[in-house]
């Protein structure tokens, strides 16, 4: 029997109109039974207390990132992406008109193409007339159809269902019960589908700065890969808690999610971590505070065998990073000078230096870690932000301008 394949989406996200232009093949490829699962966004930001236009409360550096993000996803993936002027547009009655039209997969992508690269108004009678009519249904009787006290209700039931689901966005993948978010997660729904997703060959020559902060598990899973960047990467250590209170942002964003969410992002992490194949346990103290650690690299040149072994004492071996013993202790089986650079780290030139490093990444654009900034000869400074956009940063630091 087929494994199934939930794919969950609303119109109204770039990145879902990207993953609808690629899922069919994901499936075909694996085997599975497509399953399209048309929901209402904005029901579920309600249900879960998100902002309507969650795109409007994003710091500058942030939604610069966001939009350059789903533009190097389109371009990736060879789909024509504009964003509309008005998003996010009213979805409401083109999700009642795909399921008016029982999930046709041509209306699906039609509807798409039309809100993300003809910037038409998804809302209006007249575009989804003409959408219907270009994939040769009868838009007419569809049309009346989806405005239908049952068209209604089952697009109100599918929202509840996801819901109970755990869905917090989209698009949303579903193989069994587990439960994928972003289409930058498609690989891994290929691997739970039993397929094996293809691994580009990357030679990363550029120059990198490689932003980090100990505190973010994310940073640890992108420190212990820093490697695929290539040997010239610049580490550079900056402390997140001042950074986000210059920006505005939450001290610690994992405890401002809703609970599915927190819940996904944890899940998120272990797989991350075991797809690299590294040890990771969540600390029993969290957060911690990471000044010192972060000072003693700096002090110490940030080499990366240090980088390495203070990462993995708090997101692999549970050590108390913060306490200058095993600090001191993490640098002498380094083969550095624990006690002195420990030392080092109470003088005001190191504090200044962590203040400044921490200034440069925000003058950078860094907004959280982890961030690759890659100086590209193409196109300039390029930022990613994330562990799971190092390998992008890679292939952009190896000349691929499909990743700029």
């Amino acid at each position: 029997m087929a494994a199934r394949l939930e794919f969950w989406f609303d119109f109204s996200c770039p990145f879902a109109y990207v993953a609808s232009t690629q899922v069919e093949q994901l499936a075909q490829r694996t085997g599975a039974e497509l399953d399209l699962r048309p929901m209402l966004l904005g029901g579920v930001f309600k249900a879960r207390g998100t902002p309507q236009n969650l795109a409007a409360t994003l710091n500058p550096a942030k939604a610069r990132h966001n939009l350059d993000d789903i533009r190097r996803q389109a371009q990736r993936a060879g789909v024509p992406l504009r964003m509309p002027q008005n998003h996010p547009m009213r979805t409401v009655e083109a999700l009642r008109c795909v399921l008016a039209a029982e999930l046709s997969l041509p209306l699906i992508h039609r509807i798409y193409r039309a809100y993300w690269d003809e910037n038409a108004d998804i809302a209006e009678r007249a575009v989804l007339s003409r959408a219907l009519a270009d994939v040769g249904l009868d838009a007419a009787a569809i049309l009346a159809r989806a405005e239908s006290p049952e068209i209604k209700d089952e697009l109100r039931r599918r929202t509840d269902e996801a819901v109970a689901r755990g869905v917090f966005g989209v698009p949303t993948y579903f193989v069994g019960e587990q439960m994928f978010w972003g289409q930058d997660r498609a690989d891994m729904v290929e691997a739970a589908l039993g397929g094996a997703p293809s691994q580009p060959a990357l030679s990363p020559a550029a120059p990198v700065d490689f932003y980090f902060d100990y505190s973010s598990p994310f940073a640890y899973l992108a420190i212990m890969r820093a490697g695929e960047l290539g040997p010239q990467v610049r580490w550079r250590p900056i402390l997140l808690g001042g950074l986000f209170r210059t920006l505005g942002t939450p001290d610690v964003p994992l405890f401002v999610q809703s609970p599915e969410k927190r819940r996904h992002t944890m899940q998120d992490l272990d797989r991350q971590a075991a797809r690299a194949g590294l040890p990771f346990h969540f600390p029993a103290r969290f957060p911690v505070r990471t000044v010192l650690p972060l000072r003693v690299t700096l002090a110490a040149g940030s080499p990366p065998p240090l980088v390495r072994a203070l990462a993995t004492a708090m997101w692999a071996e549970d050590r108390d990073i913060s306490d200058p013993t095993v600090v001191a202790a993490i640098a002498d089986a380094v083969g550095l000078d624990g006690a002195a650079l420990v030392a080092a780290a109470e003088t005001p030139e190191l504090k200044q230096a962590l203040v400044t490093s921490t200034s440069e990444a925000e003058a950078a654009g860094v907004f959280g870690v982890p961030t690759f900034v890659v100086q590209t000869r193409e196109r300039g400074p390029q930022l990613y932000w994330g562990a799971d956009r190092l390998t992008l940063a890679a292939a952009a630091a190896g000349g691929d301008v499909s990743a700029m």
